[in-house]
């Protein structure tokens, strides 16, 4: 990349035809290029530096990049951009200054900014979306061509060098709003060991407005090896990849932490105004490190960490086919009420050798496929090749091979809407609550401890159904948010007549379990009866396992009977009572040389025993069992349907 032109003659105007006072040093203005400080050989013969004041109550308009040593915008004073340009401001190589405004735009605040102080004036990056359009500034913006001067704010760079293909060693730190760090539209890029700080809010993590590093378009390719990302504010996002996009980072570390919201801000589900985290979903925080939004959209994380305060470490939005995002051997980190990953819209996302830790939620479900595994040779060669992520052999032999350890102080896997779960190669999944939670959706589980997967619930429970307590918000804008309460419903299910609690349905919730020894609890407590779903089945099946724990159908109850956003942790906490099938049934298969030990009362609508299967009671214990009121024997190779009780003596 050729260096950086130096900035034209200073030209500041006044605008509406108001003359400012800018001081006696301006007409000796000292502009010199915005990457390099000039060196005079004699210091007796450097010119006056300007300095520069706006005035309370005027306009100043810059029409060029300008240096100064003091810049002083008094309150009611406006430092402006010509039309359809944009202003950044730097001081000593650090962005500063710039505060959003209601419109989305940015201004610079008021204040005394002293030092080596530069005022870029640069074409934005014009962002659409839902109906807004977002001003975006970056240090660095590449294009299909490399890098563009025209809309890159060089000021804000300091240190390494910036080629035509690469970056190394790029530091940008940011102290004010919305301000974008490196941004790649439709071009390829490779960055080696960057620094990026940016502190203070960003807008909109839809679209990367404020985010550390941004690509988008169906062309668009970057590659991060050894950054250090850090960012701090309300969606101060570290990683946004859209629209077709393929984004790889390795050996990095990135971290974002929560921010002051504006004044007056209201809780939403609006995309175009959302700014914290669902606290419908049993969330917090206003700042997620990482999203990935558009069809064909691909991000994969290898040997790095990732980290978030609250809300989410790896997100997804509105993906569409094709899209994917991935993690192997590294680490991701949510210390307040939020989730690892987020899966919609028939997004892949797979997770190798990785090491979640977590408060909420491991994952949630609505509409993806996770998969829980291990980073043997053969996976991430795989990975590797249907991902086109174009690691070399020495990289992936740098990948040694392990399992996931997943952690949670809360719950595992949230079902929020459809979607399929694998758990595999060697993962460990050790929660404070229930594993896996399922509310009222068709999810699909299936679980293969051959390589010596296993599930350690805190609770106990291995797998709760139950209804959606969402407190949906009132109006379809997404506004009413935050006053949406959720109530217990009072009185028994009404019985579904036309509703089979018997067969399969393609709304129920299925679970397999291959190859493994479990301990826990697995419960359908849907009321059923009115709305979305008249009831809803779930079907378990063992094939070579061991599972010892109730398997029933219960009554579900919170532990509070109102929730509103003050209580947003009691979502997703109840207890289960065994009671008799009524939209809720529960379908067991005790598969080959498999083993159930039921621990307590059981209520099946179906129970199935393969020959080779075996159904006992805990030691010292004796075991009943009922199929519509009569005694039945559990023997191997037998099928029942109907109104089951297994009682425990």
């Amino acid at each position: 990349m050729a260096p950086d032109a130096p900035p034209p003659a200073s030209d500041l105007r006044p605008a509406r035809r108001r003359f400012l006072g800018l001081g006696a040093a301006l007409g000796g203005a000292l502009l010199l290029p915005a990457t390099t400080p000039a060196r005079p050989a004699h210091r007796a013969a450097v010119p006056p530096v300007p300095s520069l004041t706006v005035r309370s109550g005027s306009t100043v308009v810059v029409a060029r990049t300008t240096r100064l040593y003091s810049l002083t915008v008094e309150p009611g004073g406006t430092l402006a951009a010509p039309a359809g340009k944009a202003l950044t401001l730097t001081v000593n190589g650090t962005e500063t200054g710039a505060a959003l405004t209601p419109a989305d735009t940015v201004r610079i605040a008021p204040g005394a900014y002293r030092g080596d102080v530069v005022i870029t004036v640069c074409d934005p990056h014009m962002v659409h979306f839902k109906g807004l359009a977002f001003p975006l500034r970056q240090a660095l913006f590449v294009g299909a061509d490399g890098p563009d001067a025209a809309r890159s704010v060089a000021a804000a760079r300091s240190g390494g060098r910036v080629g035509t293909a690469a970056a190394d060693g790029l530091t940008v730190i940011s102290s004010g709003e919305a301000f974008n760090g490196v941004h790649v539209v439709d071009g390829t890029y490779l960055l080696r060991d960057p620094h990026i700080e940016l502190t203070g809010n960003g807008r909109s993590d839809f679209v990367g407005y404020g985010a550390a590093l941004t690509v988008s378009g169906t062309r668009g390719r970057l590659v991060v090896d050894g950054g250090r990302i850090t960012c701090r504010g309300v969606m101060r996002t570290a990683v946004v990849a859209l629209e077709g996009a393929t984004f790889v980072m390795k050996n990095s570390r990135l971290h974002t932490y929560d921010g002051t919201l504006p004044d007056g801000y209201v809780p939403n589900v609006n995309p175009r105004f959302m700014r914290t985290a669902p606290w419908v979903l049993g969330l917090s925080g206003n700042v997620r490190a990482t999203n990935l939004a558009g069809p064909g959209s691909t991000a994969v994380y290898l040997a790095s960490t990732l980290s978030s305060e609250s809300w989410g470490a790896l997100s997804s939005e509105t993906s569409g086919d094709g899209c994917r995002l991935g993690a192997v051997n590294s680490r991701v980190k949510v210390t307040g009420d939020g989730y690892g990953s987020y899966a919609v819209d028939n997004i892949a996302q797979v997770f190798l050798g990785c090491d979640f830790d977590v408060t909420g939620y491991i994952g949630i479900n609505r509409g993806g496929t996770l998969h829980y595994g291990g980073s043997t040779r053969q996976a991430v060669r795989r990975l590797n090749t249907d991902w086109k992520l174009g690691l070399r052999d020495g990289e992936l032999a740098d990948l040694a091979p392990r399992g996931s350890t997943l952690r949670s102080r809360r719950f595992g896997v949230l079902w929020h809407g459809p979607g399929s779960v694998r758990v595999d190669g060697g993962t460990v999944l050790r929660t404070g609550g229930t594993a896996f939670l399922v509310k009222g959706q068709p999810a699909r589980l299936s679980v293969d401890g051959a390589d010596g997967a296993r599930l350690l619930p805190g609770n106990g429970v291995l797998l709760q159904l139950m209804d959606d307590d969402d407190p949906c918000p009132p109006r379809m804008d997404g506004w009413g948010i935050a006053e949406a309460v959720y109530r217990e419903p009072a009185g028994a299910p009404e019985r579904m007549k036309d509703f089979d609690t018997a067969v399969a349905h393609p709304t129920d919730a299925v679970a397999e379990f291959h190859e493994i020894e479990l301990t826990g609890d697995v419960f359908n407590g849907m009321r059923g009866g009115a709305g979305r779903l008249p009831g809803q089945n779930l079907s378990v099946s063992l094939t070579r396992s061991r599972l010892t724990g109730a398997v029933s159908a219960t009554t579900t109850r919170h532990r509070v009977s109102t929730i509103d956003r003050t209580r947003y942790q009691e979502l997703g906490v109840v207890t289960n009572t065994p009671s008799a099938v009524v939209n809720n049934g529960l379908l067991l298969t005790v598969g080959p040389g498999s083993h159930w030990t039921p621990t307590g009362t059981c209520h099946l609508s179906v129970l199935r025993l393969d020959p080779t299967a075996r159904m006992t009671a805990p030691g010292g214990r004796s075991l009943e069992m009922t199929v519509n009121g009569r005694d039945v024997r559990p023997a191997p190779g037998g099928s029942w349907s109907g109104v089951i009780e297994i009682r425990i003596r």
